[in-house]
């Protein structure tokens, strides 16, 4: 039998046993920044084959979009204002990995692009592309997320994707 609200001591024990039983999600939070010709910022991860939109995973209780923003700050050393959501997938099961929500955010357009480099290990270049070049650059699951980035800022609405697609 369960306690009732009104002994808050077991209340709160038994609300902390149910939601340590309870699924953990992972979360992955990137930005879509732009420069002022209207190309793409791509990051070249030294963990793992392939470009990326900047960002990375999340912390323990961390928001997305903290997680976004501190990501930036470590990696490229900038603080960025996020103009809103663009973007969130689940993302299946897959190889040794359980599924995931992973997020985009608008991070506007960079005006001052001049010096931007990685400050961090975990990255071996950051540069500026054409849409259609990081279309090209990025793994087939980033390149659905991507395509649904730039559809959602055209459409000034953000989208949903499951395991990367919208036909579900």
């Amino acid at each position: 039998m369960s306690p009732t609200p009104g002994d808050p001591d077991a209340w709160n024990a038994y609300l902390a046993e149910g939601n340590a039983k309870q699924a953990r999600k992972r979360v992955a939070a990137d930005v879509l920044l732009r420069d002022a010709l209207g190309r793409v910022l791509l990051v070249n991860p030294t963990y793992k084959p392939g470009w990326d939109l900047p960002g990375g995973m999340a912390e323990a209780n961390e928001p997305p979009e903290e997680a976004v923003r501190r990501e930036l700050r470590e990696e490229l050393d900038r603080n960025i204002d996020l103009l809103g959501l663009l973007v969130v997938d689940w993302v299946a099961p897959h190889g040794p990995w359980d599924d995931q929500i992973a997020f985009i955010f608008d991070g506007g357009t960079l005006i001052d692009d001049e010096a931007l480099r990685p400050h961090d290990h975990e990255l071996s270049e950051a540069r500026f592309v054409p849409l259609e070049e990081a279309c090209d650059l990025v793994s087939k699951r980033m390149r659905r997320r991507l395509d649904a980035a730039v559809k959602a800022l055209e459409d000034g609405r953000p989208m949903y994707l499951r395991d990367g697609a919208t036909d579900w």
